[in-house]
């Protein structure tokens, strides 16, 4: 590895928790039961190990289509949202991150829902924006067709806008609340929205009170340019996936200089790295397990892959961190419950023990974790 290395900060650490993990036969070598895996509980006891590693967040995607036409694959989700709102009430620290398409809904009820999901978790909500761009998921809902990359992303970037403005429309302080007066908002607190989107429209102030957080963080995964440009201007965290330290050096270098371009103070945009991982006490049976895993569905692969020990993963993360490769990681185990438990109990206390990983949470919201500071209401009275 060329370039020179530097102490590193502590990592940021994020968990897909999808299904059965990330390899496409987990879900034939899980220990769970299939009818789990649409019940609350499944999400619940993901986020509380999560929650147990002291990591940042939990993640779960979602879409507006099935994932697979094939009849060996699992197939059919639950709404991410709905399903980690769910996880908010056995946990207490963990962030909750579910994707949010913004091709087929309106902002202003994706305004409100992320808004809710903060304030029954007490602060702990993000979400990850995402674009719908099958013909299978305009099908579905019969209002479009599918549209291009670059005009779905402008509509994303809009989206983000208004959520954010949305959430601004009520004042940290525009709840009274005094029954002696039988005031319960302050009306001059509220604040107007007239904001004109792509084919769409959002005018009035929200009906949900301002996020404990102010604006929950908006994650973005960078697919090409069109979501480079979004995230630039938008996004609090950005998802890459680079297969090599080289590799995420150059993306993470294009990222902080988007956000420059944007006006953004570059050090305020976290870069996570993708990394799907398998982990075992030693490398054979490591090995092994991945062999047996890839002769049910051989698994194309793509970006950062560990299939290994927790220690080899630790020296990984280590040397991404300190030539500055990424901010942190988004790990995707590649069985689940299996390989998160093993990510908590084997890398984590190693990354502790090179002091690149917290010991104890601590901060209580999503934001804090991100080492983001709170956003000031743009419509308050200074």
């Amino acid at each position: 590895m060329t370039g020179t290395a530097s102490p590193a900060a502590e990592l940021h650490i994020g968990a897909a928790i999808d299904g059965t993990g990330a390899h496409p036969a987990s879900w034939r070598l899980a220990g769970i039961p299939p009818a789990d895996l649409f019940t609350a509980g499944h999400y619940a006891g993901l986020a509380a190990e999560a929650e147990r590693g002291t990591l940042d967040f939990v993640a779960l995607d979602d879409g507006m289509a099935l994932q697979s036409d094939r009849e060996d694959r699992l197939r059919g989700r639950l709404d991410a949202l709905l399903a980690l709102a769910a996880a908010a009430p056995p946990t207490e620290r963990v962030g909750l991150v579910p994707t949010v398409t913004t091709t087929h809904t309106e902002p202003f009820h994706v305004s409100k829902a992320v808004a809710t999901l903060d304030h029954v978790s007490l602060g702990r909500a993000g979400w990850r924006a995402e674009v719908s761009r099958t013909r299978e998921e305009a099908d579905a809902f019969g209002r479009r067709p599918a549209a291009p990359p670059p005009e779905l992303w402008t509509e994303a970037a809009a989206v983000m806008d208004a959520a954010g403005r949305l959430w601004d429309s009520w004042d940290d302080d525009a709840e009274i609340r005094d029954a002696a007066t039988g005031r319960f908002i302050d009306r001059d607190r509220l604040h107007y929205i007239d904001y004109e989107g792509p084919g769409w429209s959002v005018r009035g102030p929200s009906i949900t009170p301002r996020p404990p957080q102010g604006r929950p963080p908006v994650l973005v995964r960078i697919s090409d340019a069109h979501s480079l440009a979004a995230a630039a201007v938008h996004a609090d965290a950005v998802i890459v996936r680079p297969s090599t330290v080289g590799a995420a050096r150059a993306i993470r270098a294009r990222i902080r200089e988007a956000a420059a371009g944007a006006g953004r103070d570059p050090g305020e945009v976290r870069v996570l790295a993708e990394a799907v991982v398998l982990l075992e006490a030693h490398e054979e049976a490591a090995l092994e397990r991945r062999s047996r895993l890839d002769a049910l569905d051989p698994d194309p692969g793509g970006g950062l892959d560990h299939t290994g020990t927790p220690s080899g993963l630790a020296d990984l993360f280590e040397e991404w961190a300190r030539f500055g490769a990424a901010d942190g990681f988004l790990v995707r185990p590649a069985v689940l419950p299996d390989d998160l438990s093993a990510f908590v109990d084997g890398v984590v206390p190693r990354l502790r023990e090179r002091g690149l990983f917290r010991r104890s949470y601590r901060a209580d919201t999503l934001r804090g974790h991100l080492g983001l500071a709170r956003p000031a209401g743009r419509y308050a009275r200074r």
